[in-house]
């Protein structure tokens, strides 16, 4: 139990940590007279932390955070709710200690255009925020003419719920209202896209519901994908809750690697795939393949796959160098697209535009990715990775200082369900606390 309670500890203040080192250690002078403006667009993980690490990092810079919404609703944590645990307010995050502890200016506005000739971004109220440096975190938008007959209309009947709100309370209670013996649908895009090991924590999460309420329904999971993350951890664990690999399995998962979907037919709850294989269920889960948020597409900041090519050690642009861009709209693979990622990609970034500012080199940047799942509510699996950049101007993961759960007792199981709880706490903290 020592070592339980001792890594407790640890992720306790794993997160929030590196506030305090950095706040000791880099309260640098102002960079001049002229006070120099970082905006921000996005107030997700990415956006929030690296507002708030800039106004850490030198107190003379003016952040300003462009943002529609003043609350924002975290996607981790938002699968736990199809297993009762928790409600939606407590994804509920604002921008409140951003303003009053750090000083960033908070506009509650869309961007709607980037001049990035005249180092500005248009507002949808018709104003402008002028820039030195621009950082987008402007998160995912849906590939919609994946699936014929799926768009945005069809999705308020058959949600994606994944960018949490609305969309997750619409697919909470159509689960809860479907008949015992019902069958839940969930279609999985191909990589990349945001949360890799999430629609098999989603899966988990409804089957520990289904199990107690609705113990003769079935889950399919019908996958773009021929494995996906956390596999062995996941199936592991739904063999020993679930009754997976037997007839009686809560959960199956299907691979559509050679054999896509390509319609829904809405008013049978049907999809349909290339070779003409019909999967109907009484709910349908359909998480569309993603691309970047659609302010940098637009500005031209995305490549042929959809998202944004960027130089990793200052997260700028390939196609302008006074933008930078973080969080799962950036590529940064093999780093997959998470908050976790998102948070310590911000804080990078942070750390190289005050130094672009100051003209100072750039320090050598590392990038930490930590995703817990929860399989039960008291049974958790997690991967680690750790980062560093490439010669060719690439990431690759550090060999030997990643992993993934290696225990396969209850305590162990229970430790690690309670960590992710700790870590989701601490990320949020981190981000906007």
């Amino acid at each position: 139990m020592r070592s339980v309670l001792s890594r407790r500890r640890f992720l306790s203040g794993c997160v929030g940590l590196s506030a305090s080192l950095l706040a000791g250690c880099s309260r640098w002078s102002s960079l001049g007279a002229v006070e120099p403006r970082v905006v921000v667009v996005g107030g997700g993980f990415a956006g929030a932390t690296v507002a708030k690490y800039l106004k850490i990092l030198d107190g003379g810079i003016r952040v300003t955070l462009v943002e529609a919404q003043s609350r924002y609703t975290t996607c981790p944590a938002s699968n736990w709710l199809f297993a009762g645990l928790g409600d939606m307010e407590r994804l509920r995050v604002d921008y409140q200690a951003l303003r009053s502890r750090y000083g960033v200016e908070v506009v509650a506005d869309t961007a709607a255009a980037l001049d990035l000739s005249r180092k500005r971004v248009q507002l949808q109220s018709g104003g402008a925020q002028a820039y030195d440096r621009l950082i987008l975190a402007p998160g995912i938008d849906f590939r919609w003419n994946a699936i014929a007959g799926y768009d945005a209309v069809a999705a308020e009947r058959f949600p994606h719920a994944w960018k949490a709100g609305p969309q997750t309370l619409i697919l909470l209670r159509q689960v809860q209202a479907m008949p015992d013996g019902g069958v839940v649908l969930i279609s999985v895009p191909a990589d990349p896209y945001r949360c890799p090991p999430g629609p098999y924590e989603r899966a988990s999460m409804m089957a520990f519901w289904l199990k107690q309420h609705k113990p003769r329904a079935k889950i399919l999971i019908l996958d773009a994908k021929r494995s996906f993350s956390k596999q062995a951890l996941f199936e592991a664990g739904w063999a020993k809750h679930y009754g997976y690999g037997t007839p009686n399995s809560l959960i199956e998962w299907h691979s559509l690697a050679d054999n896509p979907l390509l319609e829904l037919h809405a008013d049978a709850k049907t999809l349909v795939s290339e070779f003409g294989d019909r999967f109907t269920g009484d709910v349908l889960n359909i998480i569309p393949p993603q691309t970047a948020g659609s302010i940098a597409r637009q500005s031209g900041l995305a490549d042929a796959g959809g998202w944004c090519p960027v130089r990793p050690a200052s997260a700028q642009s390939r196609f302008d160098e006074f933008v930078h861009v973080i969080g799962d709209a950036a590529n940064y693979a093999p780093i997959p697209k998470s908050a976790f990622a998102a948070n310590s990609e911000a804080k990078a970034c942070a750390f190289a535009v005050v130094s672009l500012l100051r003209e100072q080199p750039l320090a050598e940047a590392h990038w930490l990715n930590t995703c817990y799942s929860l399989v039960t509510p008291e049974h958790g699996i997690s991967v680690a990775g750790v980062y560093k950049p490439d010669t060719g101007n690439t990431v690759s993961p550090v060999s030997g200082a990643g992993g993934v759960s290696v225990g396969k007792d209850a305590e162990v199981e229970r430790a690690e369900a309670e960590y992710a709880q700790i870590v989701y706490r601490n990320l949020v903290a981190d981000s906007f606390g």
